[in-house]
């Protein structure tokens, strides 16, 4: 990989195209590398994985022989603004600087695009969640008589957390596909046509692998086959894989069909009076499920400890003679309607996964529940993926290519590659481009309690407060849990003069260009805050993680993998959850320096990565930072920082 083929080189390099198009463009060596074993890659048809550090320029450095192989090419992202990003503004500067006419296809899961049948039946039927969907049915209504392509998540008419957004878009479930009265007019149908006449497909990791679960043997209805897949954003991967070859039912699912149910009545004669009744129990049994889930079971945990307990494993029974019932009441009403029919194709699903349960185990498997606010979800859930995913690649004769800024824990790639089966993969790492000794510092503050500790977030607070006031706010303060960021909001709210932005108190993308904006705001988020989210500039300059990012003891997949790996002679600890929790510390870490010109500080309150051997695992996969001996360090770099502002 170190020969480079001398057309990605010249185009990448100074004086070449991207200089005149980009005017902040500068020659990467790490960027031209990347480019030609992409390009080699392509070439021969082979595996890739590459940890691109922050700054290297990734995107163009998979672009560039992807736009040029002539191949066709579907390109997978962690994250619908990724996906945005790269439709929208990096294909076409690619295109526009080389010259090329390559025809590209941007094509998301069903959920963001506007159902037309569905929003009819919302406003025909008026059953809305509140008051303010009301207004909001009427919006997307208007603007349904404007858009071209139906895509909600871009349309700024509803949030991406409205109780609405269910009642205007579709499902595999509820789909009617073909029958529709509106199918004509399907903006899902439209996307996935232009999907099969593109030359590049951008999609996100959702799709990829729901359509890769759907049909192992190559892509089906939704996606294009493919000479080359290139994976963005690839530490995503195992988990979404993951949970896409996993079997689920949950109270939602039957909930929507319940209601979906007496939608559709309203088109058939007699219908309401055939399945009020059913329905009713249907629902009623859901919220007694709840109920006692609620009561008596923990958030999560093995399917044997819910059917272990009498209430639960009741509750469950009748579950199922609420749906037989259902099933039974619908009968009389096949062939009615195509939407009715579609219903009962639904229930039938429902049936079968909830056989599964009862059934025997089949493979390596773990069959466990989660309680999800006020519903529950049952799943079975491969123990690992990659034997499904590299006989399906073997299955698909293409190149792929997979990058992120972390997949390796201290340069070993192999707990990534493990968990994709991409044992046949080449690997390559390139380090950030960036001055991180002299612009990043990292602070590991001493006589913190233990994270169990009930006073943790209490110290930790103690040591980052007189911080932000030296950083004057600018800063993010990463939580491994939920229960640990309120409580911080809660104190902080009293301590501190900044604006305080909270995550579960706008959405997500609300609450980033607010604290963009304020110039010192503070902001508190958990997982979903750790990664893909780009503040450059100053209004970022200090990084807070509370503990290092560990599973949860408690996570039945985990379990269950950690058992698979004991009996095999392996090390859980060593070979699963370290590695996991050291991309992830990548991650959160990886939100401070976006930008050749940031600068900032990461603190780390976890006292196990000085007093746990593991720790230097964590430090020496981190960027080459300075440690700060103490936290009047960190204040006098501060007052560097912000001398003369």
């Amino acid at each position: 990989m170190t020969d480079l083929p001398s057309r990605s080189a010249a185009l990448l390099e100074s004086g070449g195209p991207f200089a005149e198009a980009l005017q902040s463009f500068a020659p990467r060596d790490a960027q031209i590398k990347m480019a030609g074993a992409v390009e080699a890659a392509l070439a021969q048809g082979s595996a890739l994985v590459v940890e691109a550090g922050t700054g290297i320029g990734k995107t163009l450095a998979y672009l560039v022989p992807a736009l040029l192989s002539g191949e066709r090419v579907i390109i997978s992202t962690g994250t619908k603004t990724l996906q945005d990003q790269l439709f929208f503004r990096d294909i076409p500067l690619v295109q526009k600087a080389l010259g090329l006419s390559v025809k590209c296809a941007l094509l998301k899961g069903r959920g963001n695009y506007l159902c037309l049948h569905r929003m009819q039946i919302a406003r025909t039927e008026g059953r809305l969640p509140t008051r303010e969907a009301v207004a909001e049915l009427e919006a997307v209504f208007d603007w349904s008589a404007q858009t071209v392509d139906g895509d909600l998540s871009i349309a700024g008419v509803i949030t991406e957390d409205s109780g609405l957004l269910p009642l205007v878009t579709s499902t595999a479930d509820n789909c009617m596909g073909g029958e529709c009265p509106r199918f004509e007019e399907c903006y899902v149908g439209r996307a996935r046509n232009e999907a099969q006449e593109a030359d590049v497909v951008v999609v996100n990791h959702h799709l990829l692998f729901a359509d890769m679960a759907i049909k192992q043997s190559g892509f089906g209805e939704v996606l294009p086959g493919a000479s080359a897949f290139i994976i963005d954003e690839a530490h995503q991967a195992p988990e979404t894989a993951t949970r896409f070859f996993s079997v689920s039912l949950s109270s939602r699912q039957v909930t929507e069909l319940c209601r979906d149910f007496l939608a559709e009545s309203s088109g058939v004669s007699g219908a309401m009076g055939i399945l009020r009744e059913p329905v009713s129990d249907c629902l009623q049994t859901v919220k007694e499920i709840q109920l006692v889930f609620s009561q008596r079971m923990p958030e999560r945990g093995p399917w044997a400890d819910l059917v272990r307990d009498e209430q639960a494993r009741s509750a469950l029974q009748a579950l199922d003679q609420a749906i037989n019932g259902l099933e039974a009441g619908v009968a009389r009403l096949a062939g009615s309607a195509r939407g009715m029919d579609g219903c009962i194709d639904r229930l039938k699903d429902i049936q079968g996964r909830l056989d599964r349960f009862d059934a025997e185990k089949t493979g390596d498997e773990v069959r466990w529940f989660e309680i999800r606010g006020r519903g529950f979800a049952l799943n079975i859930t491969p123990l690992e993926v990659s034997g499904v995913f590299n006989d399906f690649r073997k299955s698909v004769e293409a190149a792929w290519i997979f990058t992120s800024a972390t997949l390796s824990v201290r340069g070993d790639f192999s707990h990534f590659t493990g968990s994709m089966g991409l044992d046949d993969a080449l690997t390559l790492q390139l380090e950030s481009p960036f001055d991180y000794e002299n612009n990043a510092l990292l602070w590991i503050p001493d006589d913190l309690p233990e994270p169990r500790d009930a006073g943790f977030v209490p110290a930790l607070l103690r040591q980052v407060v007189p911080l932000l006031e030296a950083s004057r706010g600018r800063a993010f303060l990463l939580f491994t849990s939920h229960r640990a960021l309120r409580r911080a909001a809660e104190i902080l709210a009293e301590k501190v003069n900044f604006p305080l932005f909270v995550q579960g108190q706008q959405p997500r993308s609300l609450l980033l260009e607010k604290f963009r904006e304020s110039g010192q705001g503070v902001l508190l988020g958990s997982s979903s805050f750790w990664e893909g989210v780009d503040v450059i500039g100053d209004a970022l300059s200090l990084v807070v993680i509370d503990k290092l990012p560990f599973a949860a003891p408690d996570d039945p997949v985990m379990e269950a993998r950690s058992e698979s790996l004991r009996r095999a002679g392996g090390n859980p600890f060593m070979q699963l959850y370290l590695p996991q929790a050291v991309i992830s510390l990548k991650q959160g870490a990886g939100r401070l320096i976006r930008d050749v010109n940031d600068r900032g500080a990461l603190v780390v309150c976890d006292p196990r990565i000085k007093t746990k051997s593991y720790g230097r695992v964590f430090l020496e996969s981190l960027p080459p930072m300075k440690v700060a001996a103490d936290r009047a360090e960190l204040e006098r770099f501060f007052d560097d920082q912000t001398a003369g502002c």
